[in-house]
């Protein structure tokens, strides 16, 4: 008879366990479980941005990740996918690697010099505030539960270097800010998309306007605090939803909820690529904030290239073998060939202004914007995910 229990790994010494199994295993079977981290770096001044990403997809055995910059309209990346049972303490893949320096606190987000790409880093994310739970994911598709997860995110500055082309840049915490987020649980886009299951509608035919974006905001006196703003809207003939999940965030942990986000920004009709704008929040309070949008620079990590919705055939968690390591390097992501390859959603370098809170900051927008809207210049002909 099969043992039916997992194998021991060291996270097992830990008081830690949660269900009937050991931490090789999780709490379903489904393939799309995945446990994930994305983080940004970026120079304030918008002259240079990093990007990273890693999944751990247990039912897979499956471990898979990205490493990039940004500079300018360039973009530079390496990928790395592996056997998550030949070292299943191992957080990382091929010369990309993710540590816990101190946790909800410090992480360490490393790309080793490599033959695919002529770019390498060490950069270490240093917390300004804590992290901050977001509102539980829960969608279905038909009958089925397509996405259950959780997930935090964290704002913050970071320290170390950048290596592109052999010439290092120092990361420097007063002029450079950081981003990440945590998740886990079954998610969507996981795997190759499934060819045996009813077809479903997604976003054809109708409207979505997104974003997603932590900031790091300081006052005159050097006081600081964050933005967490994130709206999704979508329409369709007969439906409209619209969810709002933001809020102001302070360093001793208390947070004020923002009910309601009104996107009000401007998209270039080629590339959909952010120009700026205005958020219009409104507080709980019932007071109003209009937030200043300005996109810092041409800069602006490409997430796609990290396998987001898909990239060259390839899928996030796909099982590419024992050792996968590959990479391009994109001279123009801004031309409509490369945006359309490359998908919307991007790591966005902004700065943000909020009159009434006292602060002007920057951190990363994460915007979605598809079908057409006529008042900013956007027909369904040049719609793209």
């Amino acid at each position: 008879m099969t043992n039916p229990i997992g194998p021991l790994t060291g996270a097992d010494e830990w008081f830690s366990h949660q269900i009937v199994d050991t931490f090789a295993a999780v709490g379903t079977s489904d393939p799309a479980w995945t446990e994930k981290v994305c983080a940004m770096a970026a120079a304030t001044d918008g002259s240079l941005q990093l990007g990273f990403g890693l999944g751990k997809y247990t039912n897979r055995n499956v471990m898979d990740c990205y490493a990039g910059i940004s500079r300018g309209v360039e973009q530079i990346t390496v990928r790395a996918s592996r056997r998550l049972a030949d070292d299943a303490e191992l957080i990382g893949a091929g010369p990309v690697r993710y540590e816990i320096v101190e946790p909800l606190r410090q992480i360490r987000f490393v790309l080793e010099a490599n033959d695919t790409q002529p770019i390498a880093f060490d950069w270490l994310f240093t917390a300004e505030l804590p992290a901050t739970l977001e509102d539980r994911t829960h969608t279905r598709q038909g009958y089925r539960v397509s996405a259950d997860l959780v997930r935090y995110h964290q704002i913050g500055t970071c320290s170390g270097w950048v290596e592109v082309d052999g010439e290092r840049t120092e990361l420097d915490p007063d002029s450079w800010v950081s981003t990440r987020d945590h998740s886990w649980g079954v998610r969507y886009d996981i795997g190759e998309p499934a060819t045996d299951l009813e077809p479903t509608r997604g976003l054809e035919g109708g409207t979505f306007q997104f974003v997603w974006s932590p900031i790091l905001m300081e006052r005159p006196d050097g006081t600081r605090y964050g933005l967490f703003l994130n709206v999704s809207k979508m329409a369709f003939p007969g439906f409209e939803q619209k969810t709002t999940m933001a809020m102001v965030e302070h360093p001793d942990g208390r947070i004020e909820r923002i009910v309601d986000l009104e996107p009000e920004l401007a998209y270039d009709p080629t590339n959909r690529r952010l120009r700026g704008g205005t958020l219009h929040a409104t507080l709980e309070d019932g007071s109003a904030r209009a937030l200043q949008v300005e996109v810092v620079s041409d800069t602006g990590f490409h997430l796609g290239a990290g396998l987001y919705f898909g990239f060259a055939g390839h899928h996030h968690g796909e099982w590419r073998g024992p050792l996968n390591v590959e990479g391009e390097r994109i001279d123009d992501c801004t031309t409509a060939e490369n945006a359309r390859r490359l998908h919307q959603i991007r790591d966005t370098v902004v700065r943000v202004t909020d009159p009434v809170g006292g602060g002007v900051g920057y951190g990363n927008m994460q915007p979605i914007v598809t079908g057409a809207f006529p008042d900013l210049g956007l027909d369904a002909d040049s719609s793209f995910i």
